[in-house]
């Protein structure tokens, strides 16, 4: 498999996600690898950070540290190109 099909292999890539409201820190280093056509599944409890790290992975919201990639686009860089794909 060459670097492009194995990058396009993989749909959501997080590495060390934080974000924090405050003195709150509400996603805590998430690590998270997702394969194009992989169903995943997102639990948690009210306030466990879900919509938050959902947030994150589209861009729609800034980390305060880590990186995600979606589709193979940075984000939130590209967030937008990666949306619209």
């Amino acid at each position: 498999m060459s670097a492009v099909s194995s990058l396009l292999a993989i749909a959501l890539q997080m590495r060390g996600l934080r974000k924090r409201y405050g003195d709150q820190e509400v996603v805590c280093g998430i690590d998270l690898t997702i394969a194009a056509g992989e169903c995943f599944g997102l639990l948690g409890p009210n306030g466990a950070g879900k919509t938050t790290t959902l947030k994150l992975c589209l861009g729609l919201i800034d980390p305060d540290e880590g990186d995600a990639n979606l589709l193979g686009y940075e984000v939130p860089a590209r967030a937008r190109e990666a949306r619209r794909r």
